[in-house]
């Protein structure tokens, strides 16, 4: 029939197992009958399947049964027949086969080495054949998936792979140009197989198979390369399992060995990024989408901007780049690089009359935190208030709410009174405004709650602590650190350290040093220095175990764990002060001074271990380095105010202009208003001095054990 059909007389090189089988007769019947009689019911308009079939029987010499059921299977696949052209796959012998296939694809490599008027070897399969038989699978495995059976049409495309791998173990060698149909059946197959097993819900066979697409050259062009990485990358991302990279993929990578797959996507992250660079694929906004997620993940936010600025220019507008960088170097914790690029922000939009609305909120979010910036920080607020009234409500919660937050930063450095107190009304009204618009919004509840804490308001701020922590599903370490600190401020000090131990048990490892150091402060007021020194010794164990372990961490993680261990040796220095140790207090001091000698709470501590031993000179040295440092550092100035006054004669002066200063820079150091009532007292001001006792206790019995800043 196929002799028939094609015009020419073939010999079959094997007999057939049984002309009479059911595959065999349901062919004959419903592939070649129809195309040669031409059916009127065919779903076929023309004829040129059955060209294709006698074009490929042409160029061959001889035509087997495996053969002449790949050409049939090929016309039942084209029609749509799935189950058919299963049914005649199935009789095709690849196991049998394989060995020569790999023997013939191997040869053939061979032989292009030698001169051209070698010895053919007469049993060696044609590569036409070979073509014709990894199509065959190739069919046999499409059929399967358009079946349902995704699992079954895996395994059979992984075999095309088996045998093209075992015949070039090192990738596809050079000069193999002429064998397109071959090459052309293996590349579908590198990119089915994986896809397959996805659709299987297999997925680390499917990233072992995009491993073993990308770790050899196997020709594929640049765009089907990078899709596969790119594919490769988002499994790795977002699968939500670890799969060990395989020894053979190690050794390939040489010296760049990922330890883990949020790495390895990087690595094939930033490599697309690079063909992007030198326009080798063409954009893909996923890409950069993709490797902004996997840095932001690891926490390397500074080499993510470095490559936002190597885009090309007209990828994103001049304020879009600006504000992704604005925000990268925000998270790697370079808050003044971020707001000078945001500054430059503003100044493009207001040439181009169009604001940036994002970059406006992230400027005055930047700035409520720090009281230096606080009024850059309510220029930037009230440009968005004004540039979203007539937009949607949630913007306008949004504004009000960073607004109110620098209202409240602002009011820190305020010099008047009046207009201190005009600053904290504005932050509460704007704060309460933003949380009736954005009920929802967690963080604006956090703001008031802070924000009553400092204007001691403490039940205010326990109720909306309380509020926070509900909403988050107390899955935060500020939320418990404000809530510990205002049941503190109540003098609730056995509470407070209870909120903190069961804070420590509801929060991630990376949260809890900072709630051992407030548990050690918490047991250090209750009088318990003993303690509160093992609770210490605890936190430094823990850090010391990091930093044995050589963890990799973010930059900024490093530096904040480095302040950490200094902030606790300074603890330490203080207990050992008060419990008259001064060689131990200078041990933990000599610590702290080795992680950073120029911080001036350094200085600080040694002033208050030198007044302890009477040295009220070298004291005061150490309380003068310590405002060099910074001019405004409160505790020193009424530190240096309390030797002055004991000092007493022509200091008293002196002594009350530092505490007069301290109370304007904080009004609620209630140990600047006791100093400064015993000078009024001393002076003989016996009604300022009542004041001044007056306004100490109160503050004294609604102060946190630990500033909240």
């Amino acid at each position: 029939m196929l002799c028939t059909c094609s015009g020419e007389h073939f010999q079959f090189e094997d007999k057939p197992r049984s002309p009479e089988s059911l595959a065999t007769r349901d062919f004959s019947v419903s592939c070649l009958s129809s195309s040669r009689t031409g059916d009127r019911e065919s779903k076929f308009d023309d004829n040129s399947e059955v060209d294709d079939v006698e074009s490929a029987l042409r160029e061959t010499i001889s035509l087997n049964y495996e053969e002449a059921r790949a050409l049939l299977g090929r016309l039942e696949y084209q029609r749509g027949n799935f189950n058919a052209a299963l049914q005649v796959f199935e009789g095709i012998d690849i196991r049998g086969l394989r060995p020569r296939m790999i023997k013939a694809i191997s040869e053939r490599f061979r032989r292009k080495g030698r001169a051209k008027g070698g010895d053919l070897q007469s049993s060696l399969m044609s590569m036409h054949s070979v073509s014709l038989l990894l199509e065959a699978i190739l069919l046999k495995s499409k059929s399967l998936e358009g079946l349902g059976r995704v699992k079954d049409a895996a395994v059979e495309c992984k075999i095309i792979l088996d045998i093209v791998e075992s015949a070039w173990p090192h990738g596809v060698p050079n000069g193999i140009e002429d064998e397109c149909k071959l090459i052309e059946m293996f590349h579908k197959a590198l990119e089915l197989l994986p896809n397959l097993w996805i659709q299987a819900g297999c997925l680390e066979e499917a990233v072992l198979a995009y491993r073993r697409a990308l770790i050899r050259p196997w020709n594929l062009d640049f765009t089907k390369w990078a899709s596969l990485q790119k594919d490769l990358a988002v499994i790795l991302l977002y699968s939500g399992s670890e799969i060990t990279l395989p020894a053979e993929c190690r050794q390939v990578s040489g010296f760049i060995t990922p330890s883990n797959n949020v790495e390895e996507a990087i690595l094939l992250l930033l490599i697309l990024m690079r063909k992007l660079a030198f326009q080798e694929i063409s954009w893909d906004p996923d890409i950069m989408s993709h490797l902004t997620f996997a840095l932001s993940l690891s926490g390397q936010f500074e080499l993510l901007a470095s490559h936002v600025e190597q885009l090309l220019p007209g990828t994103y507008s001049r304020a879009e780049r600006w504000y992704i960088l604005a925000l990268c170097y925000s998270a790697a914790g370079m808050d003044e690089d971020a707001l000078n690029i945001l500054k430059k922000v503003v100044g493009h939009c207001q040439k181009e009359h169009k604001p940036h609305i994002p970059s406006l909120l992230l400027g005055a979010k930047l700035c409520c935190k720090v009281p230096l910036y606080a009024l850059e920080g309510i220029k930037f607020a009230t440009k968005a208030i004004d540039s979203v009234k007539n937009q949607e409500k949630h913007l306008v919660g949004v504004a009000s709410h960073l607004l109110g937050a620098c209202y409240g930063c602002c009011s820190k450095s305020s010099i008047s009174d009046s207009e201190r107190l005009k600053l904290r009304d504005n932050a509460l009204k704007l704060l309460n405004n933003a949380a009736k618009i954005e009920k929802y919004d967690p963080e604006v509840i956090y703001s008031l709650g802070r924000e009553s804490l400092m204007q001691r308001n403490l039940n205010a701020a326990v109720e909306n602590a309380t509020k926070y922590l509900d909403m988050v599903d107390g899955s935060s370490v500020i939320g418990w650190k404000l809530l510990a600190l205002v049941i503190s401020a109540q003098q609730n000090l056995k509470e407070a350290e209870a909120i903190v131990e069961l804070a420590i048990d509801e929060t991630e490892k990376a949260g809890q040093l900072n709630f051992f150091r407030l548990k050690a402060l918490l047991q250090d007021a209750q009088g318990q220095s003993k303690s509160a020194i093992d609770t210490y010794r605890i936190s430094l164990a823990i850090i010391q175990a990091q930093k044995e372990l050589q963890i990799w961490h973010p930059k900024y993680e490093v530096e904040e764990s480095r302040n950490l261990e200094m902030e606790i040796w300074l603890d330490l220095a203080s207990i050992y002060t008060k419990l008259g140790s001064w060689a131990d207090s200078k041990k933990c001091l000599e610590k702290a001074k080795s992680i950073n000698s120029s911080f001036p709470k350094i200085w600080h501590i040694t002033g208050l271990l030198l007044e302890a031993q009477s040295m009220h000179e070298e004291a005061l040295a150490a309380f003068s380095v310590a405002l060099s440092i910074q001019p405004n550092f409160v505790p020193s100035m009424v530190s240096m105010a309390e030797i002055l006054r004991m000092l007493g004669g022509e200091s008293l002066p002196i002594a009350r202009s530092f505490l007069m200063n301290a109370i304007r820079l904080d009004p609620t150091n209630h140990e600047a208003w006791l100093n400064l009532g015993i000078i009024s007292k001393m002076e003989g001001s016996l009604h300022q001095a009542a004041d001044c006792f007056q306004a100490a206790y109160e503050l004294r019995q609604s102060s946190p054990v630990h500033n909240f800043e």
